[in-house]
């Protein structure tokens, strides 16, 4: 450790991270500065990856949670050459690779997509869950280490604490978290907001803590080395860092620790930029230069980065000589390969709910894919991922042979941590709930969308039929909400979230095959509590007429020119074919029914298969269980949806139907009328 060359170039990142914002005019200058010591100990020192091959999958990864601190990521990746001057200096612009929160870009160094606090520590804690599983199957040789960063209002989030349970409860010895405690926030200082001992409480959920002196190199170097030697616990170092550390006023006195040094322009502070940058030895002329030594030292720091990530690929060509098989398997995880799987040969009961017929689906999967991590918030016999869980045992500290981890009752936490074993690569996750506690997960749902990541989220009791238990658990908005997704594009202009639910059993084992099947973007499957009764197969198997879900959407029961039209999704086409045979009994009249289980889906087929499905020449009724937003875009202008424009009401699913208007006979006189 040289002191001085280390000051230096802890500096430069100091000065590299206000001139962005300065040039900006927009950012957050005082974390950067005051994290800047931590971040160039650990990448000069511990951090291990290959700055040849970025996309190594046994590299070290770091994820940033307190993404307002962007600037801190690119000037201290900037010293390592994974951004150019001009992307320093464009930070934050229009077109640039330097955004304002860190967006996922691992060919440049940055693991996830930050910015909403506590959920870039708890994809961490995701990406740990997968480098444990993955060395449970393929030995530890694969002993890379997970690195987090947060900040004041990362650990006030409450999804904190769901993280720091769930890493403490799992000993995940292989995550190491930076907390950076500057007493400050961006409107107020921290002791006007909590009280609370943050040591003693990751400490009593099974962590391992150590308090340092956020700017004393020795003592972050101590620290890391003991993380990095620990064998049983998550290591959280708290760094008692300042705010704004290296501001200067105009006269040359400290300006430091201030609360506006957080989210503005230090120029628009009580600090001056010009002295501040001269403080830390910057060119003021030529702010987005790195220093001679400091660029010379880091030169030597990518090289050795080199050449250890070099000797660690003899060990994995040496594992893999040996073992041949399992690098096959390995390269197959690792690629997104699956095997060969037959969804139509599971065999499903008559008439069952869909959740039901989910969990024979997972009880295939769980016997034929290997790196899937399926996950519920406690309600594994409700949601039915118990059928996953039969076939395999629990993530425990010490054993990561089995492949369900129970989450508790953290839906966010369980949704995060899913984008982050999703991040990691090589393991599929899977996470369940109640479609109405979708509300919870939301703010990871769309990060997963963002950062297009395969996550499959099951969600059962999808309709006011769960019944009894009331208006707190029945869904009636959630699903306008998730739909929302499927007509949000992502950034590679393709739909950013696949939202499926099933008519019945045999259509659920499609849904299935869809979702996995979609390794660019997040699916989620809506399955209902109570028992469907099963479409009819008309003209050939059930499993083969289903497929029609593969476009979307498709026809259940089509006649020649069709008097209406009857569309919906879920448990109401069933009520749809009910309704469709006394229209034809009582009133002679010929009906087409279309079961369509993701409109996004289907509005990226031709124009020619969608009017096949749904004329525009044909009256349309649509029927749903939630709003009637879910198929007004489908019904078009000259449709009818009925829908559920109320929360529920506490009664037994039958009863509901009856007094909401969902039974056949009910449904029959609504066209009726529409048709009059």
């Amino acid at each position: 450790m040289n002191k001085e060359l280390d000051q230096l170039a802890a500096d430069n990142i100091r000065a590299l991270a206000i001139a962005m914002v300065e040039k900006a005019q927009s950012g957050h200058p005082g974390g950067p500065m005051g994290g800047a010591d931590y971040m160039h100990i650990l990448y000069s020192e511990f951090f291990n990856y290959d700055p040849s091959d970025m996309h190594w999958p046994f590299r070290d990864r770091f994820f940033m949670d307190a993404g307002h601190l962007s600037s801190l990521m690119y000037a201290q990746y900037y010293l390592l050459g994974n951004f150019k001057k001009d992307d320093i200096a464009n930070f934050r612009q229009w077109g640039s690779v330097t955004p304002g929160h860190p967006e996922v870009d691992v060919a440049r160094g940055i693991e996830n997509t930050s910015g909403p606090l506590g959920q870039g520590h708890t994809m961490g804690v995701g990406a740990a869950i997968a480098a444990k599983f993955l060395q449970a199957r393929f030995g530890n040789w694969m002993n890379h280490k997970v690195y987090g960063f947060i900040s004041d209002g990362g650990v006030q989030e409450e999804i904190s604490q769901g993280a720091g349970r769930i890493a403490g409860h799992l000993g995940l010895n292989n995550f190491i978290m930076f907390y950076d405690s500057n007493d400050v926030q961006l409107s107020s200082k921290t002791d006007e907001v909590t009280s609370e001992d943050t040591a003693k409480k990751y400490e009593a959920w099974g962590w391992k803590v150590v308090t340092i002196d956020g700017h004393d190199h020795e003592q972050i170097s101590k620290a890391l080395t003991d993380a990095n030697a620990e064998k049983d616990k998550p290591t959280l170092i708290i760094g008692e860092t300042i705010m704004g550390k290296g501001a200067v006023a105009a006269d040359g006195t400290k300006y430091e620790g201030y609360t506006e040094l957080h989210g503005k322009p230090i120029g628009d502070t009580g600090a001056d930029y010009g002295k501040t940058m001269e403080h830390l030895g910057a060119d003021v002329d030529n702010p987005f230069n790195i220093y001679n030594r400091v660029s010379d030292f880091y030169k030597d720091v990518v090289e050795g980065k080199k050449k250890a990530a070099a000797k660690k690929k003899e060990e994995i060509s040496a594992w893999r000589t040996t073992n041949e098989d399992l690098s096959k398997k390995l390269d197959n995880f690792l690629d997104g390969k699956l095997p060969k799987l037959d969804f139509g040969s599971i065999e499903q009961r008559e008439n069952q709910a869909t959740r039901a017929a989910s969990s024979n689906v997972l009880s295939y999967l769980a016997q034929n894919v290997e790196n899937m991590i399926v996950s519920s918030a406690d309600l594994s016999n409700s949601d039915k991922t118990d059928g996953f869980l039969k076939k395999t045992h629990i993530l425990k500290k010490g054993d990561f042979s089995g492949a369900f981890l129970q989450a508790g009752v953290a839906e966010l936490t369980m949704a995060a941590i899913a984008n982050g074993i999703a991040l990691h690569g090589g393991v599929i996750p899977v996470v369940a709930t109640f479609f109405v506690f979708s509300d919870y997960m939301k703010p990871a749902i769309r990060l997963s969308c963002i950062q297009q990541l395969p996550v499959k989220f099951v969600w059962t009791h999808d309709a006011f039929r769960v019944g009894e238990d009331g208006p707190t658990h029945q869904p009636v908005e959630q699903e306008a909400q998730i739909r929302l997704l499927e007509k949000l594009q992502n950034h590679s202009h393709e739909q950013s979230f696949v939202a499926l639910r099933p008519a019945d059993s045999i259509e659920t084992n499609v849904v299935w095959k869809m979702a996995m099947e979609n390794n660019k973007t997040p699916t989620g499957l809506i399955l209902s509590r109570q028992g469907i009764k099963d479409v009819p197969a008309e003209g050939g198997s059930r499993y083969d007429i289903a497929l029609g879900a593969e476009k979307g959407g498709y026809l259940v029961h089509e006649v020649e020119n069709p008097d209406v039209v009857l569309i919906a999704n879920g448990s109401e086409v069933s009520t749809l074919v009910a309704a469709a045979k006394l229209l034809k009994d009582k009133d002679g009249l010929k009906v087409n029914i279309a079961s369509i289980p993701s409109e996004g889906i289907f509005r990226q087929q031709s124009k020619e298969y969608q009017h096949q499905v749904i004329p525009q020449d044909k009256p349309i009724f649509g029927l749903t269980a939630g709003l009637p937003v879910n198929l007004e875009g489908l019904a078009g202008p000259n449709g009818k949806v009925f829908g559920l424009e109320h929360f529920g009401y506490s009664a037994p699913a039958t009863v509901l139907d009856e007094k909401f208007g969902f039974t056949g006979e009910q449904v029959y006189k609504q066209v009726i009328d529409f048709l009059n």
